[in-house]
């Protein structure tokens, strides 16, 4: 990868595996009253490379829980790091930077950070601060658990993403740059190197999978299989992770078939729920459920190999949620493409902020705590040729909501969260605590 500024190329951990790292990238973040801009934004749906920088936060006195996890606070810490991330952080910091991590952040402003545009990379600054709002997620790297976990041979991604939760919550200055994280994740898909538009729940879903990947534990049990007319225990290996204790979800297809009425069990495991929507104009998120979880006919192309039958048949399936994950991720299929057909649905979706239950749509032996709330949205602005992302994301220590857009932050009223523009919808079945370093402290 070429980069047109002076960059340097870095072996990760003596494995072979290059970085390459443009100076520039890794700079401690601006000082109040530094402006850079690449190009001019006439509308927000343009998304030309855009930094502001505003003062920094004030230091004053902070939570010890969280400072004595931020691998920045001393110089002495010693933080195992075998991918140099760390290390190539703090050798682009000048020793007054340094000196001044020793300083302590006002617990106000932690989890309030903006990130700097790279050109057209909203859509990963949309999702981060998605993510970054997810308490027992956030926990979990600030700590330092995940070093535990830590697969040292496809630790790059994990790694990157905890040091940006750092600087995300326990830095000093309200934006900082996702550079790194973006040319480690780029490593594995170069698309998102490119500076044009991608797509916000694409990138989602890869950030999840790369760090499961990178956590994931194997475990033997026994799990509940398919048979004709009922669930079959089997002995299967299981992976576990952080992203699987917060994500994971298993759907349950019923399939019967309409000529010999034989019945089947289908399990599909999702981290993100894409749904359809239903009417053009509007509807409400619960609408967009029953159409998913709606039965349905397979007939034609779609028919089934009836093991009974021994021919193709036609069939009716419905799908049931078997296991519900602590946090689920509604994906709203705005974008309509077909061949040559391109449409963006515009239809204004009513989705609740608390209490939005599905139990409906659990299957009876699991509906355990089936009642969610929102914690985050991600906006689409635009259409399918160019676009603009933001967030929506309730802060987990003020309780307040806050838009933001790339490097601006700004506090917004709940009544401002229903919007057409909603395409990403984060819900979760538990409360969120402040991140701290130990459940002790």
């Amino acid at each position: 990868m070429g980069f047109s500024r002076a960059s340097s190329n870095v072996d990760l951990c003596g494995t072979g595996k290059s970085l390459t790292l443009p100076r520039h990238s890794l700079h401690k973040r601006a000082r109040c009253g530094d402006v850079t801009t690449q190009g001019s934004r006439n509308s927000r749906h343009q998304n030309e490379e855009v930094e502001v920088n505003r003062c920094p936060k004030t230091p004053v006195k902070t939570s010890p829980c969280l400072l004595a996890s931020h691998p920045m606070a001393s110089r002495s810490m010693k933080m195992p790091d075998d991918f140099n991330i760390y290390y190539l952080l703090k050798d682009a910091l000048s020793s007054e930077n340094l000196n001044e991590t020793h300083e302590e952040t006002n617990p106000q402003y932690q989890g309030l950070t903006g990130l700097r545009n790279l050109g057209n990379t909203c859509y990963m600054n949309a999702v981060i601060q998605c993510l970054c709002s997810i308490s027992p997620l956030v926990e979990y790297f600030l700590s330092g658990k995940y070093i535990t976990s830590l697969d040292k041979d496809n630790g790059e991604i994990a790694t990157a993403f905890a040091y940006l939760m750092n600087e995300m919550w326990l830095g000093d200055f309200d934006c900082v740059s996702p550079e790194v994280f973006r040319l480690v994740i780029g490593e594995q898909y170069p698309t998102f190197l490119k500076k044009t538009q991608q797509d916000a729940q694409e990138f989602l879903i890869h950030v999840l999978n790369e760090l499961h990947e990178a956590l994931k534990k194997s475990s033997k049990r026994r799990n509940q299989g398919t048979t004709s007319t009922a669930w079959e225990s089997r002995p299967s290996v299981t992976e576990s992770s952080i992203i699987t204790r917060l994500f994971e979800g298993h759907l349950s297809y019923y399939v019967m078939c309409l000529e010999c009425q034989t019945t089947t069990y289908k399990n599909e495991i999702f981290t993100v729920l894409s749904l359809p929507i239903p009417y053009e104009t509007e509807c409400s998120l619960e609408e967009c459920l029953e159409c998913f979880f709606q039965q349905d006919m397979l007939t034609w192309n779609n028919q089934i190999t009836c093991s009974s039958c021994g021919t193709k048949q036609d069939a009716a399936v419905k799908a049931s949620i078997a296991k519900a994950p602590k946090t689920v991720i509604f994906h709203l299929k705005r974008f309509d493409c077909q061949g040559s057909y391109k449409k963006k649905l515009t239809t204004d979706i009513y989705y609740p902020l608390n209490n939005l239950d599905l139990s409906p749509y659990i299957y009876p032996l699991f509906r355990k705590n089936p009642k969610y709330s929102l914690f985050a949205v991600v906006n689409h602005f635009g259409d399918l040729d160019g676009g603009h992302y933001t967030a929506f994301c309730k802060h987990t220590i003020s309780q307040n909501w806050y838009n933001f857009d790339d490097s601006r932050i700004s506090e917004i009223a709940e009544s401002a969260l229903q919007t057409p523009d909603a395409y990403l919808l984060f819900y979760s079945n538990q409360s969120f605590s402040v991140p701290v370093k130990n459940q002790s402290c």
